[in-house]
């Protein structure tokens, strides 16, 4: 996506008496690179529709750079249904998909790595007359200065002058922090087996025996993953019968116990469609932002942005409501957005209210219930708890999927906009605490839980594996120990007992972090180069892993100076995240930030050339 905007802001500049050199360094496939490449199971999806995703600019879009339109993934689907694209070969694997997919359909990522694929190759072709753009398929050791520019050093030895480097590596993985040292430690000396956090594709899951017990910590799309890759991918069967989905068991499969903080797996993506107004922003509004952002004290997330928050889902879930299904409430949305906002989302009082005017207590929306649904919950047994997670994932599905619940549609729009109005906070207005934990962790995770979680068939799926006695549920805080006879133990103060198993798998994306990257070229840009992002207030000290950039993307030396032709666009930098694909006329955040990145790597060319007319390289 950088290289397109790039060659979009180098259109009409370039002369091919000064040309420019483009280098693309990856050891996997331009276009899908590592995490979306075709080899891999043809089982895993993305957890995003069709229609969804794109990686194209469009009208929306607030940039300055040239706005190049082109088609989403279903779009792009549809042209080649059509004939369109000659020049698009789909392997014998995908192609009844690609035949069939819907734009609500959730595709593979290996059709989906065709369409990465398509648009890497579309947009090399794109180069204006004095740009050649060249792939180098290596792995980047290191880089070091030499004169006016950069020597980048390829691990096989080779070596590639630059006169701009831009470092766009997307996640990588992490080397094992201290509790997962600790636990691989544990698992060695106990002739145990402990799976660390991983992209779960990469994982080796073949110490994970059929007929053994695996407790699983992380009931998220990395746990998804995992057990799609313990079930199907070791030949056994869904169909349906009856009553629901159906597991024909391989035997082959290990049996998952499955537990979290929350004790719940991420709530199913949404396919209701809004019936009432169009969604906006009503509580995070730009003015709302502008206020926020000039307040004199840092900002901290839990005072000052949760309410906002909470509010702004209130706001969502009961516009739908009563705009989609007047017959179900008593009263207007107009006379209702008026008690809202005289309340603060979690006043008693305001419960009272809605009672008041929203008789079926299922049409009722409680934030803290949707954020922690096991709260305040303890059982009495094993079988109590998980019984309680069959209810809850029966009735996540029935509220997210049912075309007269539309008001979780309402919900999952709100929490996308709010996610997007506080990216438009600059991160050094926030305080320590909520750069290093509230942002990253309570916030983050809590948009991914709510409205970035699996297509609803996969709950169904764990459904079906829970009654052929594949997976079993643990619930909510789980604790895991080390007993040096019975192996693993998880357990939780709110169940009795605990569950023993000879394997562990913590079920989660490492967090990004360039200071303790697998990735060479990384670490040496967080230690060498520039510097780790670390945050302090007085009250909260903490280093986050993450580099440095301004906000054109220009790496940040320790003195605070800034490399003018070193760059870092990506999750293990400093700037906001979008934390997701961008979606079509959405004013995508990663499509602004790609884009202004671009413009300030053009800019770098365009000094590289004034230096050295022959030739500049990137």
């Amino acid at each position: 996506m950088l290289l397109e905007r790039l060659l979009a802001r180098l259109e009409g500049s370039t002369h091919p008496d000064a040309p420019i050199e483009i280098v693309l360094v990856d050891p996997h496939p331009v276009g899908a690179g590592r995490i979306w490449r075709r080899a891999q199971s043809p089982l895993l999806k993305l957890n995003s529709m069709a229609r969804d995703v794109t990686v194209f600019t469009d009208s929306s879009c607030t940039i300055e750079g040239p706005v190049r339109p082109g088609p989403s993934l279903i779009g792009w689907l549809e042209r080649w249904r059509e004939g369109d694209l000659p020049d698009v070969e789909i392997d014998e694997s995908v192609r009844d998909e690609a035949l069939t997919l819907a734009g609500d359909g959730f595709p593979t990522r290996r059709l989906h790595s065709h369409y990465l694929d398509w648009f890497a190759r579309t947009t090399i072709a794109s180069a204006p007359a004095g740009v050649s753009i060249t792939v180098e398929r290596a792995v980047v050791a290191g880089v070091r200065e030499a004169g006016d520019g950069r020597v980048v050093a390829l691990s096989d030895g080779r070596e590639l002058d630059a006169d701009v480097v831009v470092y766009a590596l997307g996640h990588s993985s992490r080397r094992p922090d201290a509790p997962s040292r600790a636990l691989a430690d544990a698992a060695s000396a106990h002739g145990l087996v402990y799976v660390p956090p991983a992209f779960t594709a990469d994982a080796d899951l073949s110490a994970l025996t059929p007929g053994a017990d695996v407790i699983v910590r992380g009931m998220g799309l990395a746990a998804v993953d995992l057990v799609v890759l313990l079930t199907q991918g070791r030949g056994g069967r869904f169909s349906d019968g009856p009553d629901g989905l159906v597991y024909a068991p391989s035997g082959r499969e290990p049996r998952l116990h499955l537990g979290s903080r929350r004790g719940v797996p991420y709530r199913s993506k949404v396919s209701s469609a809004i019936r009432g107004e169009t969604p906006v922003r009503e509580v995070l509004t730009p003015r709302a932002i502008a206020e926020l952002v000039a307040r004199p004290e840092p900002l901290d997330f839990e005072r000052d942005a949760w309410p906002l928050i909470a509010a702004e889902l209130l706001h969502g879930h009961y516009r739908e409501l009563f705009t989609g299904h007047p017959e179900r409430v008593a009263g207007t949305w107009p006379a209702f957005r008026s008690v809202l906002r005289a309340h603060r989302w979690d006043d008693p009082a305001l419960r009272d209210r809605i009672a008041e005017v929203v008789p079926d207590p299922r049409d009722r929306f409680d934030v803290q219930s949707l954020d922690t649904p096991l709260a305040g919950e303890d059982f009495a047994s094993a079988d109590a708890v998980h019984e309680r997670l069959l209810a809850h994932i029966r009735d996540d599905l029935d509220a997210r999927t049912s075309p007269d619940r539309s008001a979780s549609q309402g919900v999952w729009l709100a929490v996308l906009l709010s996610f997007m109005a506080l990216a438009e906070v600059p991160a050094e207005r926030w305080n320590a605490r909520s750069r290093a934990v509230s942002l990253p962790t309570r916030w983050h995770t809590f948009f991914s839980y709510v409205a970035s979680g699996p297509p609803a068939h996969r709950l169904d799926e764990l459904l079906a594996l829970a009654d052929a006695g594949i997976v079993r549920f643990l619930g909510p805080e789980i604790d895991v120990r080390v007993d040096a006879e019975r192996g693993f133990v998880a357990s939780s103060r709110r169940v009795p007992g605990d569950v023993a198993a000879r394997s562990l798998v913590d079920a989660w994306l490492p967090a990004a972090s360039a200071a303790d990257s697998d990735d060479a070229a990384l670490r040496e840009l967080a230690h060498v180069h520039g510097t780790e992002l670390s945050v302090t207030d007085g009250e909260y000290t903490g280093a986050l892993g993450r580099i440095v950039v301004d906000a054109d993307g220009r790496v940040v030396r320790g003195d605070g100076s800034t490399h003018e032709t070193l760059f870092g666009i990506g999750p293990f930098t400093s700037a906001p995240e979008g934390g997701a694909f961008t979606r079509p006329e959405a004013d995508s955040l990663s499509l602004r930030q790609t884009d202004r990145v671009a413009g300030a790597v053009a800019s770098a060319v365009a000094a590289a050339r004034h230096r050295d007319t022959a030739v500049a390289r990137v």
